[in-house]
């Protein structure tokens, strides 16, 4: 299941699903279209082993059709490996929708898709990701229960990003402890790359126990915002990765850490929100592990969200959420543990733990 090589640098257009070098023995991709309301939407089931595949929606204004396949295979695959490392008995799922989630969002669109996810029986259940709200998602639960992150008047856990950005500042913290002895993070800078939804609630935490955060993102309102609400420093310079800092959070996009970016980066921790942060999982964490640089895996740390949505679907509540999404700590210490003992980059540390899992789930089952 782990494949050799995942370089989303290049793609292969002779084979448009099976071709692509992202695709990892995918089970299901769907291709979803709807004139009327203007939907153009895939859907990636990448493994139902643990359990229904459950991953949110993005919406995003790909550049081209290849680009949101390449992206939903990658992150269906990511959350099949966020399920398993967490403990949680679900698989791994994702959706995009092509187009501008600011103009071309509508309520038509989101329950055409709604009727679309429904169509699956529930081997797929959708959330919301970048470009969605809790409130896309109650449209989406008027045609379909195969959804979670709906609002909380609806029975919901309501929107996952604080959740998601906790469990990253556990994770920020674990990683503290193993590189700098102590999880401490006052006085430690800080560079927030993406101030979302997610970026935000992490620079607030950041910010509470006394971090020198420095933000960066493309919106300058969010930034005049978010430096006003939490006193953080905008950044202004050209090359965020090369300056001076201690931690590096990237809660953006993905593929932020590659052969230029490494080559440049000063911190000692990396540590975010973003999903496949990695340019080249194999490559990359290597090069990250020979610099002495310690990642926190990313789709590790940022599992607060799906643990939040996965309430809804076992019933227990905020306690236990906050108790799940605390034990990122844990996982991630014993995942450098791990890979110190087994010289393994941390990320195929995790991997290996959770494609473990997944495994002996799939022995019991053949038995």
């Amino acid at each position: 299941m782990v494949s050799d090589v995942i370089n989303t640098s290049e793609l292969h257009k002779i084979d448009p699903v099976f071709g692509q070098l992202s695709f990892d023995n995918h089970e299901q991709v769907v291709f979803c279209n709807d004139k009327d309301t203007g939907l153009k939407a895939i859907i990636g089931i990448h493994n139902t082993v643990l359990g229904p595949a459950l991953g949110g929606t993005r919406m995003w204004q790909y550049t081209n059709e290849w680009e949101a396949l390449n992206d939903v295979l990658r992150l269906s695959r990511g959350m099949t490996f966020k399920s398993a490392i967490t403990g949680l008995n679900l698989g791994g799922g994702k959706a995009v929708i092509i187009g501008d989630a600011k103009t071309q969002k509508t309520p038509a669109l989101m329950r055409k898709f709604g009727e679309f996810v429904h169509s699956l029986s529930g081997r797929y259940i959708t959330a919301e990701d970048v470009g969605m709200e809790t409130s896309d998602m109650d449209i989406v639960r008027d045609v379909t229960p195969y959804v979670t992150g709906i609002s909380e008047s609806r029975g919901g856990a309501g929107n996952p990003s604080p959740i998601t950005a906790y469990g990253v500042f556990m994770g920020m913290k674990a990683a503290a402890r193993y590189k700098f002895g102590s999880d401490v993070l006052e006085d430690k800078t800080v560079y927030v790359q993406g101030i979302g939804h997610v970026g935000e609630a992490l620079v607030e935490h950041l910010s509470n126990e006394g971090a020198n955060v420095v933000i960066a993102d493309i919106n300058e309102e969010r930034l005049q915002a978010v430096s006003k609400a939490y006193g953080a420093t905008i950044y202004r310079g050209s090359d965020i990765y090369a300056e001076e800092m201690d931690i590096y959070a990237p809660c953006a996009l993905g593929a932020t850490i590659n052969d230029d970016s490494i080559s440049k980066l000063k911190a000692q921790v990396i540590a975010g929100a973003a999903n496949n942060q990695l340019k080249d999982e194999i490559k990359h964490g290597a090069m990250l592990r020979d610099r002495g640089i310690a990642y926190a895996p990313d789709f590790l740390i940022n599992a607060g969200g799906i643990i939040n949505v996965y309430a809804e679907l076992e019933g227990y509540g905020k306690a236990e959420i906050m108790r799940k999404t605390e034990n990122i700590y844990n996982t991630t210490l014993e995942i450098f543990k791990h890979s110190d003992e087994n010289d393994l980059t941390s990320h195929y540390s995790a991997l290996r733990i959770a494609v473990d899992r997944i495994e002996a789930r799939k022995k019991e089952a053949n038995k």
